[in-house]
């Protein structure tokens, strides 16, 4: 007994597919009329066209068409083949017209978000105010900021909300692609690209800034210079004396400050 089409193919279905999903079928983008294997096959593609008028990105909703990759039957889209009943993924979504046999990525759809996300749904909750599905270890413990989720990494400069890669939420509320957060940490990059408030603690950095300023003494002509400050930190202002080492927060004790003009007071 030979089995069905789904049973031969099961030791061998992750040989199908692209770099970025492993399916059995192949998509027919509708805004060119071509086939790819996936919507980042065809964005990467389309993205190197000469002429930059000709360059696009396929809406993941508008595919009608597929292509089954095993008897190469083109059929409107649906799970299974109508052609050789092979199960063209293994997860499946009608909403996104997605397809994928890599089930150990526990995909889900989130209705709020709009697209599928993976990691299984219980460990992901939707925020309503950052607009995107944080793991359920932030819920109650993140700050929010509206629409995090839907910008770009402040560092590579890639859409975040559907990015293929993992995010993080900063101790501010903004988001950017965890490899691009560890980057910026080992470059001794402290701040937050897009805020400039502190990522990380950092009680022990000002501790030794600390120790540095009271061993070094300030020339004569500037040992009594004020200026005013601005901290990143906690957004206060405050006149300070002036130091080469930095110019410490008044309020939160921060050195994660700047120089600003003097605040005009009313007359």
């Amino acid at each position: 007994m030979e089995g069905s089409v789904n049973d031969r193919l099961d030791f061998g279905k992750m040989g199908y597919g692209c770099k970025h999903y492993r399916r059995r079928c192949r998509i027919r983008a509708p805004c060119c009329n071509e086939i790819y294997s996936c919507r980042h096959c065809h964005n990467e593609a389309t993205s190197l066209l000469r002429n930059p008028f000709d360059r696009h990105e396929l809406v993941r909703q508008d595919v009608k068409q597929v292509v089954c990759a095993v008897c190469d039957t083109e059929q409107p889209l649906a799970q299974v083949c109508t052609n050789c009943g092979v199960k063209m993924g293994e997860y499946f979504c009608n909403i996104c017209k997605f397809f994928d046999d890599d089930t150990d990525k526990q995909q889900f759809h989130c209705d709020d978000c709009g697209i599928c996300r993976v990691g299984g749904q219980d460990n992901y909750f939707h925020c309503k105010k950052c607009g995107c599905c944080y793991s359920v270890l932030l819920r109650d413990n993140h700050l929010c900021v509206e629409n995090s989720m839907k910008h770009h990494c402040p560092i590579c400069y890639e859409y975040l909300f559907d990015s293929l890669k993992d995010t993080v939420v900063m101790s501010c509320g903004h988001t950017m692609h965890h490899e691009c957060y560890q980057e910026m940490i080992r470059r001794d990059k402290y701040c937050c690209p897009i805020c400039s408030k502190s990522v990380i603690d950092m009680s022990r950095t000002w501790k030794r800034i600390d120790e540095e300023i009271e061993a070094t003494l300030m020339p004569e002509d500037y040992r009594y210079t004020k200026v005013w400050i601005l901290c990143n930190d906690c957004n206060d202002t405050t006149e300070v004396y002036f130091h080469i080492l930095g110019q410490k927060c008044g309020h939160c004790r921060s050195y994660n400050t700047r120089a600003i003009a003097p605040p005009v007071l009313p007359q």
